[in-house]
C-alpha cells in the first residue's frame, strides 16, 4: 500500500491508495454469503464525485435522515452515527440489509427499492461528512475505569482469610482451602451458602453482604492464586485411601484435579474437612444423590483414608487466566479498526466516537450470532458484560478522524 510521506491537511488525514486498498486485511473483510458483488465493487464510492456525493444527499434526505440525521449524527438511541464512516463498509452494509443479509425491517424498508448506484452515492455522502465527535450524551461511561477483578476479589475475600487462609491454602483443620478450585464450581458454591441451599449460618452472614460481582472476583481471586496442600494434620492410610480411590476418579480426577467445573477438585484439601464432607453426605445433612451412594459403603476408618490420600495430593492451578484489561482488550480491536477504532481501510467501520449504546448492542450481536462475522465472533465470544460496556465506553470517547482516500496512477 502506498502512502504520501507527510500529511496535507491540518487534521491529520490518512491518505490511501484505493486502487491498492483490496491488499489490506485480506482475511478481516468478510462480504456476506448473500452479498454478491464484483471483486473490488464494494469499492465504488471511494471513487465518488462531487456531484455523486450531491446525489447521495438526496437520497439520504429522502431515506435515511429520519433516524440517522442529515448531518449523519444519531440523535436516536441505539441509532449509529454514519459521518465520517468508512465507504466501502457502508455501501457492504446497506446492501446487506437489502439482500436480507442482515435483518432490521426498517432498514431493510428504506434500502428495498434503491439501487446500487444510489447506495453508492448514499455511502459516499455520510462518509463525505466530519465525523461525530465524544460527548457526554453518546459516551456516558468513558473515563470510567473497569477496575483490576483480581485485586477486587482479594479486597472481598479479606475476611475469608482468618478461616482458609491469606491465599485460600488452609492452614485450621476442618476449614478447607480454596486454591486449585474451577471458579465455577467455587461461585456455585458461595451461591449456595449465600442462598441457604448449603447450611452454614456463618458462611450465609458473610456472604450475604457480597454481590455476585464481588463473588466472582473472589473466586477468581482464589482460582489464581499458587496452589499448595492445606497446612492441616493429615491421619489416616494414603495408601489404602488409593485403592479405594478408583470409584471417585471419574467425578474428581485421576490424581484428585478434577477436568469438570461441576466437580472439585480434591488434591491437597484439607483430610478434616473431607472426612466431615463425606459422613455429611453418608448421613443426609449433605445433598448429592451420587455422592450419598458412594459414601453409603464407606466406614469411618474408609474416610479417614480416602481423605489422607487427597490430602497428600499436589493440588494444581486451574485452567483460568487473568481477565484482559479493556485497554489489552482495545489493542486487538485496534488491529482491524484503527487506532483508537479510526480505521484506514474503506472496508472496515471506523468505531471511534460512536454512540456508545449502539456499540455495546452490535457487540452482543455478534456474541450471540444475530450479526454473523466469524472473526467477530471470535473476538466477542470471551468477553463479559463488564467488557462489553467497558469497550463500548473506551472507543465512544476516541476523537474520530476522517480519511481520504486517492487514487495513485498505477506504475
Amino acid at each position: 500500500m502506498k502512502r504520501f510521506a507527510r500529511t496535507l491537511l491540518p487534521m491529520a488525514l490518512t491518505l490511501v491508495s484505493a486502487t491498492a486498498s483490496l491488499a489490506l486485511f485480506p482475511d478481516a473483510v468478510a462480504q456476506p454469503a448473500a452479498v454478491k458483488l464484483n471483486p473490488g465493487a464494494e469499492l465504488q464510492p471511494v471513487y465518488a464525485t462531487p456531484q455523486d456525493v450531491a446525489e447521495g444527499k438526496r437520497v439520504a434526505e429522502k431515506s435515511c435522515a429520519g433516524c440517522h440525521g442529515v448531518n449523519g449524527i444519531s440523535t436516536t438511541k441505539g441509532t449509529p452515527h454514519l459521518a465520517g464512516q468508512r465507504p466501502a463498509y457502508l455501501f457492504l452494509e446497506l446492501k446487506a440489509y437489502q439482500v436480507g443479509a442482515r435483518s432490521d425491517a426498517a432498514m431493510t424498508a428504506a434500502v428495498k427499492f434503491l439501487s446500487d448506484d444510489a447506495l453508492v452515492k448514499v455511502a459516499a455522502y455520510y462518509t463525505s461528512l466530519d465525523p461525530a465527535q465524544p460527548t457526554p450524551a453518546t459516551s456516558p461511561k468513558a473515563g470510567v475505569a473497569k477496575p483490576d477483578p483480581v485485586q477486587a476479589g482479594k479486597a472481598a475475600a479479606a475476611g475469608c482469610a482468618g478461616c482458609h487462609g491469606e491465599s485460600g491454602v488452609s492452614k485450621t483443620p476442618g476449614m478447607p482451602s480454596l486454591v486449585g478450585l474451577d471458579p465455577k464450581y467455587l461461585l456455585v458454591s458461595m451461591k449456595a451458602y449465600k442462598s441457604g441451599q448449603r447450611k452454614n449460618d456463618m458462611m450465609k452472614t458473610f456472604l450475604s453482604a457480597l454481590s455476585d460481582a464481588d463473588l466472582n472476583n473472589i473466586a477468581l481471586y482464589y482460582a489464581l492464586q499458587k496452589p499448595a496442600r492445606a497446612q492441616t494434620p493429615v491421619e489416616g492410610d494414603a495408601a489404602a485411601g488409593k485403592a479405594a480411590a478408583g470409584a471417585c476418579a471419574g467425578c474428581h480426577g485421576e490424581q484428585g484435579v478434577s477436568s469438570s467445573a461441576a466437580n472439585p477438585s480434591l488434591a491437597g484439601q484439607d483430610a478434616q474437612y473431607l472426612v466431615a464432607a463425606l459422613q455429611g453426605y453418608k448421613e443426609g445433612s449433605r445433598s448429592d444423590e451420587t455422592m450419598k451412594a458412594l459414601a453409603a459403603s464407606l466406614d469411618e476408618a474408609a474416610i479417614r483414608n480416602l481423605s489422607a490420600y487427597y490430602a497428600k495430593l499436589e493440588p494444581r492451578a486451574p485452567n483460568v487466566r487473568k481477565p484482559m484489561s479493556i485497554a489489552e482488550l482495545a489493542v486487538r480491536c485496534d488491529r482491524c479498526h484503527g487506532v483508537d477504532g479510526n480505521a484506514s481501510d474503506p472496508r472496515l467501520a471506523a468505531i471511534s466516537a460512536q454512540r456508545v449504546d449502539y456499540l455495546e448492542n452490535v457487540l452482543r450481536a455478534y456474541q450471540t450470532g444475530a450479526r454473523k462475522s466469524s472473526a467477530m465472533s471470535a473476538m466477542s465470544q470471551a468477553l463479559s458484560d463488564s467488557d462489553i460496556e467497558g469497550l463500548a465506553a473506551h472507543y465512544a470517547s476516541k476523537k474520530a478522524r476522517s480519511v481520504i482516500y486517492i487514487t495513485l496512477p498505477a506504475k
